[in-house]
């Protein structure tokens, strides 16, 4: 009987107390066995290993049922649509080079459609029925835009990151080219660069032959498509011209100021985006037909300093005369790697100093 606060507990008979037993390793019991009179089982008594418990399948196959792990979990381009599947969200698709290439197309029909609207000589030609103007012109705007984007859309000559199978160099090719050409592997991509290539951290890619990375067509301008980028500019420039003076020939100045601004105000701010944007088209062919005559890249020409394989050498190793640059530009013709120019020019420099 036991007295707790006034209450009377009857506990009943209990056990003679005895001293605890250790655990007998060979018969696997528990020493509280005896103490409280129930049967205890250890934890290495366990019918089998503990397993997780399995996770419910999912309904999607291309899911995996277990937990996805950190790097492959989807990111916030994705949204579920329905039980364990993923799917692209709109707004994804809104990427810098799609809205960069919609505004330039919609920019390129609006002012030709302002120029159509408008008392323009376009215009005049159209109800005098002299339909080969208005055509030639349409057809000048349709090849700047196809050329836009075949230029803002191919490949700018990107280095490829696994190795290409390479035909055994031959014994005149190994006596042209030095074996102390300075190459040097990409920090970024960890690729083997070749001569005049350069890492694009827009692109986040390697370059052959890098000029700059244009963010009017939010590509990068290289080997392969500097040629088509300079004959845009030449043929943009040729339409933005053009549509200048059919702007201008649509102003009427003599006009009361509020009847001019109603009647002639969109078509004068359409006059001064044409004028911008020509000066920055004749600016930039210019200075593209220099470099292109001198075989240099516009990136070689601003960082020479900091290029190794220019600032060994006091001119421009690849510079082989106008027509030879111009015929190797526009037709890859004579055909040749950059370290075979770069070695020939090093076998000049050396002889004339010996000389």
């Amino acid at each position: 009987m036991l007295g707790l606060g006034g209450w009377e507990v009857e506990l009943g008979e209990l056990p003679a107390a005895r001293a605890p037993a250790p655990p007998s390793a060979s018969s696997g019991t528990c020493w509280l066995e005896g103490l409280l009179n129930r049967s205890c089982r250890p934890i290495g008594g366990l019918p089998g290993p503990v397993r997780p418990r399995p996770q419910p399948a999912s309904a999607n196959p291309r899911v995996a049922a277990g937990p996805v792990p950190w790097r492959a979990r989807p990111s916030e381009r994705f949204f579920r649509v329905g039980p364990g599947a993923e799917a692209m969200a709109p707004w994804a698709l809104l990427t810098p080079g799609v809205l960069v290439r919609t505004g330039h197309t919609v920019l390129t029909w609006g002012i030709t459609l302002v120029l159509f609207l408008h008392d323009t000589a376009l215009r005049q030609w159209e109800e005098q029925g002299e339909l080969l103007l208005p055509l030639t012109f349409l057809l000048l705007v349709l090849g700047s835009l196809l050329l836009y984007l075949t230029v803002s859309l191919m490949d700018p000559g990107y280095v490829n990151v696994l190795p290409q199978p390479q035909e055994e160099a031959k014994e005149e090719q190994t006596a042209m080219v030095p074996q102390a050409i300075p190459l040097r592997r990409c920090r970024y991509c960890m690729v083997l660069q070749p001569l005049r290539a350069r890492h694009c951290r827009e692109c986040r890619r390697c370059v052959r032959r890098y000029d700059h990375h244009c963010p009017w067509m939010e590509n990068c301008v290289g080997e392969r498509n500097h040629p088509l980028f300079v004959a845009y500019l030449a043929l943009q420039l040729v339409v933005l011209l053009w549509a200048l003076y059919l702007a201008w020939s649509g102003l009427r100045f003599f006009q009361p100021w509020g009847l001019w601004l109603w009647s002639s105000g969109l078509l004068f701010a359409t006059f001064l985006l044409l004028s911008l944007f020509s000066l920055v088209a004749g600016l930039l062919l210019a200075s593209h037909l220099y470099l292109v005559a001198s075989n240099t890249t516009t990136w070689e020409f601003i960082s020479s300093h900091r290029i190794t394989y220019l600032r060994q050498r006091p001119g421009n190793p690849f510079d082989r005369g106008l027509t030879r640059n111009l015929a190797h530009f526009f037709c890859g013709w004579p055909s040749g790697s950059w370290e075979t120019l770069w070695a020939e020019d090093e076998e000049e420099e050396g002889s004339s100093q010996a000389v």
